[in-house]
């Protein structure tokens, strides 16, 4: 185990650059949390996690919820004492060592930049019919989205509070649409029997589904160097973000299985849509296509500022291009991250789908929270907020849901660490050379 050096909690470690400005209190850091967890996936993981598990994915949501609980826990202890950018890239690297912090920072940007992409194409695809056009518009979104984080957090943080309520309130209208369709019933979810039907395998399964709709919440942390009081906001935004996410996912779960039940929804591309039809509320899927595009839109621009804010962090320490470590000195964002950032996802956006094959994403997000349960059990007493057994359920859980990644994703993810690992060794055997 390191020893972690004195941190200056108004600092960034080891930094190279201006620090950034601490412009976000509880509500912009819960509000950012919650624009990160209740994107697209809400709108679309109930289908695979029904086929996955039937009725059981209600089981898989608070397998799913527990296990993001020990790594929100896990993110909050850690920006409490390291209130810096880059998350568990940062955390890696003070309590684990520099090659850890690496694994972890360079898989949330490389599996998060397809992430963005994915983001951006999912909103063309709600927003307009299909063609050329959706990826003009992805393009376009990406370009406004970075534009605004370029003019500094706080307009990050009010176009967030908007997307929040707008998507919170569609889901609202749909869930209540299903209660008054006249077609949804609790017999269609088939309890208790229909809840094994996927057995232990299918469960854990729906659990990875649901598990990377909602994983977004270390988005906080990775803004703690722009938090206000991050000792005190962090360790209670990330808690409050997550409970009210798995909140919304566990009605709107309930809801769509009452309303089409597990085989009906298992069978559909757009669960929601279909949950709505089933339920005598198809005038309501106009409100489906207006929800899914404004929370892609949130997943997206969440997505851009934290991949900025890791990507800062990684430059400061050489782990990525120097140059990528500027900060504004008027607007106090990475500016030169956020550009490369726009110019790689526009250029993705513009000449491939990455929606269906971004599965090395999923692989990276486990791998990147497990070393943040493995940091933060590192931690002595005097650091500590929730207890170690935590940070071992967390890590355990991190790999059981690893395990149940398609053989594909898991290569893919392989692939992806072993480029990162073996570029950084042959960076480094030059330098030293």
């Amino acid at each position: 185990m390191r020893e972690a050096r004195t941190v200056r909690k108004d600092e960034p470690v080891q930094s190279t650059s201006e620090p950034l400005a601490r412009r976000l209190g509880l509500g912009d850091a819960v509000l950012i949390g919650l624009g990160s967890m209740i994107g697209a996936g809400v709108f679309a993981a109930f289908g695979p996690a029904a086929a996955a598990a039937g009725s059981g994915l209600l089981i898989g949501l608070v397998l799913a919820a527990a296990i993001a609980y020990c790594n929100a826990v896990a993110s909050a202890q850690l920006a409490a004492v390291y209130p810096v950018s880059g998350g568990t890239y940062s955390y890696g690297r003070e309590r684990l060592g520099e090659w850890f912090g690496f694994t972890a920072g360079w898989g949330f940007v490389v599996g998060k930049t397809a992430s963005c992409a994915a983001m951006a194409l999912t909103f063309a695809s709600y927003a307009v019919p299909s063609g050329w056009l959706q990826r003009v518009i992805a393009v376009v979104a990406v370009l406004a989205l970075a534009a605004l984080n370029y003019r500094g957090i706080t307009r990050t943080a009010q176009l967030t509070r908007i997307l929040v309520l707008v998507s919170l309130l569609a889901l609202a209208v749909l869930v209540v649409g299903i209660g008054v369709g006249g077609d949804a019933t609790t017999s269609k979810l088939g309890l208790p029997s229909a809840l094994w039907t996927g057995g232990p395998y299918g469960i854990a399964q729906s659990a990875g589904l649901l598990f990377f709709a909602i994983a977004g919440y270390a988005r906080i942390a990775t803004l703690g160097e722009e938090v206000r009081d991050p000792a005190r906001t962090i360790p209670r935004a990330i808690p409050v973000a997550l409970a009210i996410t798995v909140v919304v996912y566990l009605v709107v779960g309930v809801a769509a299985l009452a309303a089409a039940g597990p085989d009906l929804l298992a069978s559909s591309p757009a669960p929601l849509a279909t949950a709505v039809r089933a339920a005598g509320a198809e005038h309501l899927v106009v409100i489906v296509r207006i929800g899914g595009a404004v929370a892609a839109l949130g997943a997206l621009l969440s997505l851009i500022a934290g991949v900025g804010r890791t990507s800062l962090a990684m430059a400061r320490n050489r782990d990525l291009p120097r140059w990528l470590s500027a900060v504004h000195p008027r607007f106090q964002v990475p500016h030169h991250a956020e550009i490369a950032l726009a110019v790689v996802v526009s250029v993705a956006v513009a000449v491939v789908d990455l929606r269906e094959v971004i599965g090395f994403s999923s692989f990276g997000v486990l791998i990147y929270y497990a070393i943040a349960n493995a940091s933060a059990f590192t931690q002595p007493v005097a650091e500590r907020r929730w207890p170690r057994a935590l940070n071992v359920i967390g890590c355990i859980g991190c790999l059981v849901l690893v395990a149940t990644l398609p053989w594909q994703s898991v290569a893919a993810g392989i692939g992806m660490f072993a480029v990162g690992l073996v570029g950084r060794l042959i960076v480094l055997s030059r330098r030293t050379g």
